[in-house]
């Protein structure tokens, strides 16, 4: 097997739809010659309750392309989010009478898979055995690399990203997210969700994605309690995937005059530094934070250039700070997943996913832990 023929087994596709279907169904006929007749492979899209008339979309497209060999459509019986959604075809997968796939391969509806990108994500995990996740080089539709790889986020890197000057981003430069674009293979602390391959240990072991994220933080949450149970992440650049960025969200950081941000944005980050950092932390973070912007602001106006924040953002990082907000977060079982006091592979443990299954209808065929930085 190799990226090149585009070979790969054993791997669940998911697809997640909020009102993109032609995305999806174009994202899905992407993967037609890497996945249909591959042994052990399938796609499950899953429309997020989309509420447009997508799911009577895709399950047309399905049946009248004849892909319902090897692609089915779920439908989720309302909008989570996107740990939520992501579950809603992991879960039972993991879960279910039969045959557990060994990867689950999570992809937004608005990339274009390359050919063998799927192939290129199976044979490193297959070749590495003690990787993790991996995730795919992501790019813009004519080819142009963009940032899919990141360090972990720490009070440095926030107070770099919100300040936004020079010569405290030099000294702070290898505290910076998205570190300098580079194209080879190699270990990276997470990457983006829109394109990551995930070995089925992880999600036996450290659970499934953390459905109380509604949108964004997941997958760094996801890759750091994979980090703490010992399974590092890599970014494989012979996987190539075309991605449009933000087109159910309307969220991309990449615009030129950014829009406000929405509060399950700042309600994902706030949980995320309490999860994994507790209450200091996170204080820490946000008083960095708004310093940050407050400074980056009276800078701009002062030299009559645009802010480079998005509208409002001082005042919604105020409101939705733990000096506003508190230090309460809401617990679900390391990512509403597996009991992970069981062994991986234990068919107990694959039982408990399924009574914390949501109701879901399937289209026929045809305390908080701190953790460390």
């Amino acid at each position: 097997m190799s990226a090149e023929t585009g070979a790969i087994r054993d791997v669940l596709v998911v697809v997640l739809n909020y009102r993109v279907a032609d995305l999806a169904l174009d994202c899905v006929a992407r993967l037609e010659p890497q996945i249909a007749n591959q042994p052990g492979c399938s796609v499950v899209i899953v429309d997020n309750d989309s509420g447009d008339g997508s799911a009577e979309r895709l399950a047309e497209a399905i049946e009248a392309k004849a892909w319902s060999s090897w692609a089915r459509l779920v439908r989720s019986p309302r909008n989570g989010g996107f740990a939520f959604g992501n579950n809603v075809a992991i879960r039972p997968a993991l879960a279910g009478p039969g045959p557990a796939p060994r990867y689950l391969w999570i992809l937004n509806p608005d990339t274009t898979p390359r050919p063998g990108a799927g192939a290129a994500l199976h044979d490193f995990l297959e070749t590495h055995p003690e990787v993790g996740i991996a995730g795919s080089r992501l790019e813009d539709p004519d080819g142009t690399q963009h940032h899919s790889r990141y360090r972990f986020p720490t009070v440095w890197s926030e107070l770099d990203a919100c300040l936004g000057f020079g010569p405290v981003s030099r000294l702070l430069a290898r505290w910076h997210i998205a570190p300098p674009l580079v194209d080879e293979t190699h270990p990276i602390d997470w990457v983006a969700g829109a394109s990551m391959m995930v070995r089925r240990e992880v999600f036996e072991e450290v659970g499934l994605l953390d459905e109380s994220f509604f949108m964004y933080f997941e997958e760094v949450d996801l890759c750091r309690r994979a980090r703490r149970a010992g399974w590092p992440c890599w970014y494989v650049r012979e996987s190539r995937v075309a991605h449009l960025a933000a087109q159910s969200s309307g969220v991309d950081a990449r615009d030129r005059v950014r829009p406000r941000q929405p509060d399950y944005w700042f309600e994902s980050r706030r949980r995320y530094w309490l999860k994994n950092h507790g209450a200091l932390y996170a204080a820490a973070v946000d008083l960095a934070a708004i310093v940050g912007v407050a400074l980056a602001r009276l800078r701009t106006r002062l030299g009559g250039r645009r802010d480079p924040h998005p509208e409002h953002y001082l005042g919604d990082l105020i409101r939705h700070s733990v000096f506003r907000r508190g230090t309460a977060v809401r617990r679900i079982e390391e990512g509403a997943g597996l009991d992970s006091t069981r062994r991986p592979g234990d068919p107990g443990a694959r039982a408990e996913v399924l009574q914390r299954a949501p109701g879901v209808a399937e289209e026929a065929p045809g305390t908080t832990r701190p953790m460390e930085e």
